[in-house]
């Protein structure tokens, strides 16, 4: 199965986006970077998000992210996932954003395959805050095959 198909068969939709005040995803060369994305859940986590909604949140993240990266290309195929930051907006004590990050990380291997064109680098870090208070925020980079 391809990822285009995976992803639609995960019940992920591509619909044609408008234009906004930035760019969600671009092209420079071979590569796709996106915006940050962030989640719809509010808040922070370790004061009141748990890690389970938080993870939930940075898959959430990734679908609209490949949904920009849909509309630039036409496609989530012939893909290769380089690159992600995850942004958890998170209290000082907590220390398990790595495994609130996992939730983009997951999507991204069940979609492109966890050894193959899904084995990606990652950052996962904690924050004081993050735009519009958003639990989690992740942006991403993508290798165009050729």
């Amino acid at each position: 199965m391809t990822p285009q198909e995976t992803a639609e068969k995960l019940g992920i939709t591509f619909a044609k986006q408008e234009p906004g005040y930035l760019n969600l995803c671009i092209r420079t060369g071979n590569l796709l970077m996106s915006s940050g994305h962030v989640s719809d859940l509010k808040g922070k986590v370790g004061a009141g998000v748990s890690v389970e909604e938080a993870y939930q949140a940075a898959r959430d993240c990734v679908i609209k992210i490949l949904k920009s990266v849909h509309n630039t290309h036409g496609t989530l195929n012939g893909l290769r996932v380089i690159k992600l930051l995850g942004c958890v907006n998170s209290t000082l004590e907590f220390h398990e954003q790595h495994l609130v990050i996992n939730g983009a990380s997951d999507l991204l291997h069940e979609i492109y395959g966890k050894s193959g064109d899904g084995y990606h680098a990652r950052s996962a870090l904690g924050f004081a805050q993050l735009p519009t208070n958003a639990a989690v925020e992740v942006e991403a980079i993508f290798e165009v095959k050729s």
